[in-house]
């Protein structure tokens, strides 16, 4: 059973730093951009929320950067929509981007702001309909785009009454001050002219040369064409090793040299930048801050745990696989020109693949960090019984035509984890999906879900393949192990059914095998036992 399930998956990450913000930003840009227009629910309408949400915290600049790109594909008139509602840069990048057919602009234009409209009447590429709806809308503007249009929406008589008198305040402030430092008009450039006085941090960019061509605008001015990364003939400057391999760099201790508030010792962690098509290297983004007194000291640097080098290795390796991915698709969606059906055919397969070994890899790091603790799962509250349930009936569409599936006996109607409801569904479906997959056909599994005290007891009886491997054999990963039609992962049963406990234990509770059952205990809000009613017992016959 194969779903397309990449916007869930994108969904499910959390957006914490910057640099995990840009990325997602990216792949929605790309998913929606690519969604079918008449694709709705909530899952869709989630998608555009995490759009707007980060649009608040990613400069205007860097989303127009990514809108700008040449892989991108913008084929939806409601991503279009959405984004020319936005800054007035990122319409124009979006509209300039957009791929639309003739009778989607008719549909679109009219819902869009007037700024928005002008851009649309600068493409060349417009059928004579949609020329004919910009001329009955009044939108007949054919002068230069881009920053005219920008310039003529932000600025107005009242802007610059207001500059007119920020200049006469700064003018009159000016009167005690040195001699030569004459008062500037300003012209909207205030937020870059702030330098802070303190400064601790601030985000950056670099080229492919390890030069910072963007930082914050506070630090920009000082910033900006700094050499972070460069062999010079008193030795090394940055960790060039690093930069060379392309390779994450973390807590590098570093020694700047300009300005009062730039000059001096910084702590640097930056990940390198590669382009989603082509997978070639487009330098680095990362943060510089001023390093806390501890990190001073003349005591050795921690070595990197196991975990932190699998984390590594396996950022190593997405960059090749998605790059290959990234390819597979451009034959396979013809984005390059006509293509023999065979090639879009083995195009498909491999892209398929590519999907299927990132998923595994995200499995992996997964595992890594629930079992260092550098992963902690999503509190929250979620309905365990309505859970199973679905969970169940999903499956059913498998293991029904099997006669087999599971014999469901639910003690309380309301079974409520103290987790959130996405990591209540991961657990439930990935413990549910393992056993099933392995499961004879005409094989029925006992399953029952009861309050325990101040918890939730989920029992599952191990199917008859799995019940006579001992524990090492059964939580431990093997490729290929045990065929399945719902795949348990690249790594097996084993692997799926440790990660699962992982999860378990991360959550405050435990997955544990109780000679030929596994038994799922997770934190829970239950009823009083009085309260206990017996629900429906289900199965692949009912």
């Amino acid at each position: 059973m194969h779903f397309d399930d990449r916007l869930a998956t994108v969904l499910r990450v959390r957006a914490d730093g910057e640099v995990v913000s840009r990325i997602q930003y990216r792949q929605l840009l790309d998913l929606l951009g690519t969604s079918p227009s008449e694709l709705r629910g909530d899952q869709i309408d989630a998608a555009y929320t995490r759009l707007a949400d980060l649009s608040a915290v990613i400069p205007a600049q860097d989303r127009v950067a990514m809108l700008r790109e040449a892989g991108m594909r913008l084929r939806s008139p409601r991503l279009v929509a959405a984004l020319a509602a936005d800054d007035t840069t990122i319409a124009l990048a979006a509209v300039q981007r957009a791929q639309l057919g003739e009778d989607e602009w008719l549909d679109l234009i009219p819902a869009l702001p007037v700024t928005a409209r002008g851009i649309v009447r600068h493409r060349r590429d417009l059928g004579p309909r949609v020329e004919s709806l910009l001329d009955r809308l009044g939108i007949r503007d054919r002068g230069l785009p881009g920053a005219t249009i920008a310039d003529e929406a932000s600025v107005g008589i009242g802007a610059i009454v207001r500059r007119i008198e920020a200049y006469r305040r700064a003018r009159q402030d000016n009167d005690n001050g040195l001699p030569g430092d004459a008062p500037r008009l300003p012209l909207g450039e205030e937020h870059m002219l702030r330098v802070p006085t303190g400064l601790r941090a601030f985000d950056f960019a670099t080229d492919t040369a390890g030069r910072i061509v963007w930082a914050d605008p506070g630090a920009a001015p000082m910033a900006v064409g700094l050499q972070l990364f460069a062999r010079t003939s008193l030795g090394v400057l940055g960790d060039a090793e690093a930069f060379l391999r392309r390779q994450p760099v973390r807590a590098m201790q570093l020694v700047l040299e300009g300005s009062p508030a730039i000059s001096g010792e910084w702590q640097l962690d930056a990940a390198p930048s590669f382009d989603p098509v082509s997978g070639r290297f487009t330098g680095y983004s990362g943060r510089l801050r001023r390093p806390a007194p501890s990190l001073t000291s003349t005591a050795p640097a921690a070595p990197d745990s196991d975990a932190d080098r699998i984390r590594q290795l396996l950022h190593e390796l997405r960059t090749p696989v998605n790059a290959i991915q990234g390819f597979a698709e451009i034959i396979q969606q013809q984005l390059f020109g006509p293509t023999p059906h065979e090639y879009r055919a083995l195009a498909a397969n491999i892209a398929g693949d590519s999907a299927r070994i990132l998923a595994a890899f995200d499995e992996l790091e997964r595992l890594a960090k629930l079992d260092s603790g550098a992963l902690e799962i999503e509190r929250g509250e979620c309905d365990l019984a309505a859970i199973v349930t679905t969970t169940v009936e999903q499956l059913a569409h498998h293991t029904g035509p099997r006669g087999s599936g599971f014999a469901v006996q639910i003690d309380d109607s309301e079974l409520t984890a103290t987790i959130a409801q996405a990591e209540g569904e991961r657990i439930v479906w990935r413990l549910l999906a393992t056993l099933a997959g392995a499961s004879r056909p005409g094989e029925v599994l006992k399953l029952r879900l009861r309050p325990r005290d101040d918890s939730i007891a989920l029992t599952i009886a191990l199917p008859a393949a799995l019940a006579e491997r001992d524990d090492a054999a059964l939580f431990g990963a093997s490729v290929g192990a045990v065929p399945q039609a719902i795949a348990a992962g690249m790594f097996g049963v084993g692997f799926a059914l440790r990660l699962a406990a992982s999860e378990a234990r991360a959550a405050g509770g435990v997955l544990e095998r109780r000679k030929d059952k596994l038994r799922l205990v997770l934190p829970g809000l239950t009823r009083a036992a009085a309260s206990h009613s017996q629900g429906a017992v289900t199965g692949p016959n009912a």
